[in-house]
């Protein structure tokens, strides 16, 4: 795993900047330390920090094709490589180094922008063609990794992470976008290509933009999730016959992360079910020395040991694991949100933030975790809450049919299914559109929306007539319509949380500020492709979630996990910012000069909340909406404080390799 850099002439006529190239690439260290490489000539320049894992000796980056005209610089892995390169064998090409990364470069020469169809894995990726002057911009296909742009003064400029940038263009002007703040304060993420800063975009994923001469050619998707509409895309076995299916592309999956490289590589055990399967393949694949890694917390609430243990005892793994408590939040989350450069409304990200931290000083660089398996499978109370409130729409009147959303969020201490009056009231609105795009996340939109109440006037202003919701919902695929709820509502959430939350504040960044790169079996090519196939009732059994995963599970986890409730990671939120030992960052960045310097949050308001937060946060009064906000306002806070206010980075790494065009 790495990080990529660069600059692309448009209209500039001077060679892009040696030094802008160089701080970029410093900037990206955390992502790359192992080897640093430059490519440069009069129009674009590529930067690489580079974190080796394939190939360690000879797959320095940025790479060329044979005559040194087609550059590449890369982050992320092609999983299906070796086949990739023995069909490219085939036709011609001839390779000098074992690299997936120059199977790309071969592969775009064979087969150009359809290339990118055939890779199975994770991926950003920035191609440069001398001789025509063409470049490119891939990134794979649900945005496991990133890739920022901006236009400054003639120049493109991209990379991994918008420090990066920053560091390269000094004279951009960096402010906080108030559309970008409106995403996040109503799905808790941004979509792409909408970013969080004035000027900044990010590559949607499954997207290759093109540029030629210096002019933008296009930015099109070379793949879209399919769902079944009739019988095409339909899986047509019965529930047997899909179990066997995931369980052989499950297998194919994990393995193919244990053995493409050339490194150890280790798993995260939450205790759930989705990372004690993936641990129990993967340790099939390496039977002994098979090295697990738990987060463990010191509140009870947010607790799982008993049974990241039990798996433990079962699969017989050298296990490591960390226990983290509030304080050890509080502490650590500057130095999350620097990492997310993007406001966060819970502090999530942070405990996995010391739990990669554990990887890297274990000695491993790649993990393997059980992200996606929830979107792909049907796994979270939001899809059982929509199920439940479309059967309630059909009785709307009815005394009991409600009662079924008692069954969800058991997990919750402050449980908004808790009360039967509040449910009725709460779940109970808009049940006449519950045949309309969007109505499953209704619910969860709303409620973070209300947040908006804390912008400032001026933000207020600068989003007024901008409607989040209507943007997203106008930008659906014409056939979702024909697509099952379960496929609609699964649809929104690997587009919003997954690809900008889940894989991106609690995933790439979270893993990479530790420099460990993280591998995702549920979200292989062909296990994302099965599972859409797969008949909503096989996923969702009336309110059984996960169904045909907990087949594939049985013999391989324990018993207790299989089951137990849904009960998905959490850590403490508001609490982690009170008592006695809050770090002296907190008082400063709700402090109504910081707000005012900010400009985004109207001190009045959130003074009353963060008095409001001091004296009743452990008590019912305090919502979960209200836990939302502190989180909210504090990311947001330090992301004004360390990527708008600070000076961008100015470090140079030591540069392994170095090409220099200029003649």
């Amino acid at each position: 795993m790495c990080g990529i850099a660069g600059i692309v002439n448009l209209s500039a006529s001077a060679p892009p900047s040696r030094d802008a190239l160089e701080f970029m690439a410093g900037a990206l260290e955390h992502r790359g330390p192992d080897e640093f490489g430059l490519y440069l000539d009069r129009h674009c320049g590529l930067g690489h920090s580079r974190l080796s894992i394939i190939d360690l000796s000879t797959g320095q980056q940025p790479l060329a094709n044979e005559d040194g005209t087609l550059w590449i610089s890369f982050n992320g892995e092609i999983f299906n490589y070796v086949e990739l390169r023995a069909e490219l064998e085939t036709l011609g090409h001839r390779f000098r180094t074992k690299s997936d990364t120059e199977v790309i470069v071969h592969a775009w020469e064979a087969w150009g922008e359809a290339a990118f169809e055939r890779m199975n894995g994770q991926w950003a990726v920035a191609l440069w063609d001398s001789t025509t002057r063409t470049f490119v911009l891939a990134r794979d296909r649900v945005g496991v990794r990133p890739v920022f742009m901006l236009e400054h003064e003639g120049r493109l400029y991209f990379a991994s992470e918008v420090k990066a940038l920053f560091a390269g263009a000094p004279g951009f002007s960096r402010e906080l976008d108030p559309i970008g703040l409106d995403e996040t304060f109503t799905f808790w993420t941004v979509v792409p290509p909408q970013s969080v800063f004035k000027g900044v975009r990010e590559l949607e994923p499954g997207h290759v933009a093109v540029w030629r001469n210096g002019l933008f050619v296009h930015d099109v998707a070379f793949w879209a999730p399919k769902y079944p509409v009739g019988a095409e895309h339909r899986f047509n076995g019965t529930l047997d016959e899909a179990t066997d299916a995931l369980t052989n592309a499950l297998e194919t999956a994990t393995k193919l992360r244990m053995v493409r490289a050339d490194v150890p590589v280790g798993s995260y055990l939450s205790g759930g079910l989705d990372s004690s399967l993936v641990a129990a393949l993967a340790s099939r694949a390496k039977p002994s020395g098979f090295r697990t890694f738990s987060l463990r917390f010191a509140d009870a609430e947010y607790d799982e040991t008993p049974y990241q243990r039990a798996m433990v005892e079962r699969l017989g793994t050298e296990h490591a694991e960390v226990v983290v408590s509030r304080k050890d939040i509080a502490d650590v989350f500057p130095k999350v949100i620097r990492h997310t450069e993007r406001p966060v409304l819970r502090t999530a990200p942070a405990p996995l933030f010391l739990l990669s931290k554990l990887v890297h000083d274990s000695g491993i660089k790649v993990v393997l975790t059980g992200e996606g398996a929830d979107e792909m499978l049907a796994g979270y109370d939001l899809f059982r809450e929509a199920r439940v409130r479309r059967f309630w729409a059909r009785q709307p009147d009815s005394k009991w049919r409600h009662r079924l959303l008692e069954r969800l969020y058991p997990y919750l201490s402050r449980s908004p299914v808790s009360q039967q009056a509040l449910t009725r009231q709460f779940f109970g609105r808009g049940l006449e559109r519950a045949k309309l795009p969007g109505f499953s996340h209704e619910t969860r939109w709303n409620g973070t929306a209300a947040l908006k109440r804390l912008f400032s006037p001026e933000v207020t202003a600068a989003v007024a007539g901008f409607d989040a919701r209507a943007k997203l919902l106008g930008s659906l695929p014409t056939e979702f319509a024909s697509w099952p709820h379960l496929a609609q509502d699964q649809y929104l959430e690997v587009r919003t949380l997954l690809s900008g939350y889940l894989l991106s504040s609690q995933g790439d960044r979270m893993l990479m500020g530790n420099s460990v790169e993280g591998r995702f079996p549920f979200l292989d090519r062909e296990v994302m492709a099965l599972a859409n196939s797969l008949p909503p009732s096989f996923k969702l059994k009336v309110l059984d979630e996960k169904h045909v995963l907990k087949r594939v599970a049985r013999g391989l986890v324990t018993d207790e996990i299989l089951k137990r409730p849904k009960q998905p990671y959490r850590a403490p939120d508001a609490l982690s910012f009170i008592g006695p030992t809050r770090p002296e960052w907190v008082d400063e960045a709700m402090s109504e000069a910081a707000l005012k310097t900010s400009g985004v949050f109207a001190p009045g308001p959130v003074g009353a909340l963060w008095k409001k937060c001091l004296t009743r946060a452990n008590d019912d009064q305090f919502s979960n909406t209200d836990n939302m906000a502190v989180v909210g306002i504090l990311s947001t806070q330090l992301v004004h404080q360390q990527l708008v206010r600070e000076t961008p980075s100015t470090k140079r790494p030591p540069f392994k390799t170095v090409v220099v065009k200029l003649g």
